[in-house]
């Protein structure tokens, strides 16, 4: 039997194949629910080629991938002294961000971060409203959490709103790197163009 890796690997290979010749940091998969008395698109799914893989491989196999951020997968290559492969991460992490169809970020859009259970700490999720704070610069501010209520008050302050930012000229750009793209659900106009954490 194949490594989970390797199998991951087949699959996202055979996905990169499907352009020939394609820059893989650039390339996204997109899935969209089409009713056939209809030209409208209801629903859509979209994320890379190797997001794609991964839950392939966890759907058909129970593959368990653990999920980093590219914050923590660089750390990791430099605790490993491996230089190429920290500043490769974070390359392909700003090119994974900057070539999705949905990039960048716009006024209305809302950023929800999933945050997985950690020691007694439960899972929970934050949302943030994207805004325009003038002068070309873009503001997101947390709208609300799901901490339960019995999180303490001065706990639950440190815990949540961590990406709220006044004034950025990208805002998408420390959930991105600091929580990860698996761990974004990203809604615009009602309609969700990134759904990072989708097993």
């Amino acid at each position: 039997m194949r490594s989970t890796a390797g199998r991951t690997a087949l699959i996202a290979s055979a996905l990169y194949d499907l352009i020939p010749g394609a820059d893989h940091a650039c390339m996204t998969v997109q899935v969209a629910e089409c009713y056939p008395d209809s030209a409208a698109i209801k629903n859509t799914w979209s994320g890379t080629p190797q997001g794609l893989a991964e839950m392939i491989a966890g759907a058909v196999w129970g593959d368990a991938v653990e999920e980093l951020s590219p914050r923590a997968q660089a750390e990791e290559a430099k605790r490993r002294r491996d230089f190429v492969g920290e500043i490769l991460t974070l390359q392909e992490s700003d090119t994974q961000l900057t070539c999705a169809a949905w990039y960048p970020a716009r006024h209305g859009d809302l950023v929800h971060v999933h945050y997985e259970a950690a020691g007694e700490m439960v899972a929970f999720g934050e949302t943030y409203h994207v805004y325009d704070a003038g002068h070309g610069l873009m503001g997101m501010a947390l709208l609300t959490h799901n901490l339960p209520a019995t999180v303490d008050d001065d706990v639950a302050d440190g815990m949540t709103g961590a990406f709220a930012s006044e004034d950025s000229d990208d805002p998408l750009y420390t959930p991105w790197f600091e929580a990860g793209p698996q761990r974004l659900t990203i809604v615009r106009d009602g309609r969700p163009v990134h759904i990072g954490g989708a097993r």
